[in-house]
């Protein structure tokens, strides 16, 4: 893992906007490739970037559930957006990865080295990474970097530069508040940015998060930030998290969903889920992999490839005689049960950081935060109804 050694919170930088493309520079100099938010086909993704003109400069957008709509605006703003579909675990946890292949030689069979390790895995920088999105790649530590950490995480993490972007323009899809995950990034990051557009200014506050975060910053125009600087960014951010609306009530959401194993609620979601994993696709801390091995024509060559999966097809699940997992009902609890349950008692942490994305981009506006309200208020409909028998009992 990148190593963070220091927090510079007291003494912020600013970036003049004109200036920002030198954070970028020092960047590629001192070998990184980047990799950032831009917009392509309607949506805003991340892909290798070069240029501060290549952000989404001027991009807003709208979202709810099951609605995404991606507008050009006259401002200004280089992360004036919410979360798009892609996250950044795609990066360290590739959607397709060869694990290793086989040749015929001389009528037998010799190993190539291990993809994942063969080569020299390059320095990577992350630009724009949200708090809740820094909160995902530490769950995601905790699952690849454990007792047996995967060797191309491992790799690609260690050297990692991370550029994040304090959430100023949160969608309301957003729940980060109630899982304590944003919208101020406060740690996991080398440099820490807060976009401040004003009647006639427009600067980035930049807080130092490492060493390798403050030598980056030496090679960019900077100066420190004043007292009113300083405030103007902490309102903005404060402003954000007052406007989040959605929230989540995590109390005793381990427990509580195992017990209702059996609530008829399932059903109820059921009827409705099209089973097309697209929630795990979009969110940042789903894992499931599958693993293929396939031959060419010839029969000379062999591989093993690792591919996203989902807990959603009923191939996931598949043991000899069946899948385990069969109904839509099943699998959606799952699920859930994983990701707000089981999770801890595998990782220590809930499997969720509130980014909404599930929501978003769920074809049929399924919103995790009202099934698991409507999975509360039903438990406790049936607890107090059994507290009422039992009161009567003993009258």
């Amino acid at each position: 893992m990148t190593k963070r050694t220091r927090q510079d919170s007291e003494t912020p930088n600013i970036i003049e906007s004109r200036d920002f493309q030198a954070l970028f520079d020092s960047l590629a100099k001192q070998g990184y490739r980047l990799v950032g938010p831009m917009v392509r086909e309607g949506v805003v993704i991340v892909d290798d970037i070069a240029q501060v003109s290549e952000l989404p400069i001027g991009y807003v957008d709208e979202q709810e559930k099951g609605t995404y709509r991606l507008t050009h605006s006259s401002g200004s703003a280089f992360f004036g957006y919410g979360l798009g579909p892609h996250s950044w675990k795609k990066y360290l946890f590739p959607p397709r990865m060869r694990l290793w292949q086989a040749q015929r030689h001389n009528g037998s069979f010799a190993i190539a080295a291990d993809d994942s390790t063969a080569q020299e895995v390059q320095p990577l920088a992350l630009i724009g990474v949200r708090a809740c999105e820094l909160a995902a790649l530490a769950i995601q530590d905790r699952v690849f970097m454990g007792d047996y950490p995967d060797p191309h995480y491992k790799a690609q993490r260690e050297r990692l530069f991370i550029v994040a972007v304090n959430c100023i323009h949160p969608e309301s899809t957003c729940f980060c508040t109630s899982m304590n995950t944003g919208p101020r990034a406060t740690g996991g990051f080398d440099l820490a940015l807060t976009e401040v557009l004003e009647a006639d200014r427009h600067y980035l506050l930049t807080q130092v998060g490492s060493d390798a975060g403050a030598k980056v910053l030496e090679a960019v125009p900077h100066r420190p930030a004043t007292r009113e600087e300083k405030a103007a960014a902490d309102t903005l951010i404060s402003h954000a998290a007052e406007h989040i609306e959605r929230s989540m009530n995590t109390r005793g959401l381990k427990e509580l969903l195992p017990a209702s194993s059996e609530s008829p609620h399932w059903d109820a979601i059921a009827a409705r889920c099209l089973a097309c994993g697209n929630c795990t696709l979009v969110c940042p801390t789903c894992f499931c992999a599958t693993v293929e091995d396939t031959t060419d024509l010839s029969g000379e060559n062999a591989e093993r490839w690792r591919l996203w999966d989902s807990c959603f097809t009923t191939e996931f699940s598949y043991v000899i005689g069946g899948s385990v997992r069969a109904s839509v009902k099943s699998r959606y609890r799952q699920w859930l049960t994983h990701k707000l349950s089981t999770w801890v008692d595998q990782f220590g942490t809930l499997g969720c950081v509130g980014c909404g994305r599930c929501i978003t981009w769920c074809p049929v506006e399924i919103d995790i935060t009202e099934e698991v309200r409507a999975i509360q208020a039903q438990h406790a409909t049936i607890s107090d109804g059994a507290g009422r028998k039992k009161k009567d009992a003993h009258a």
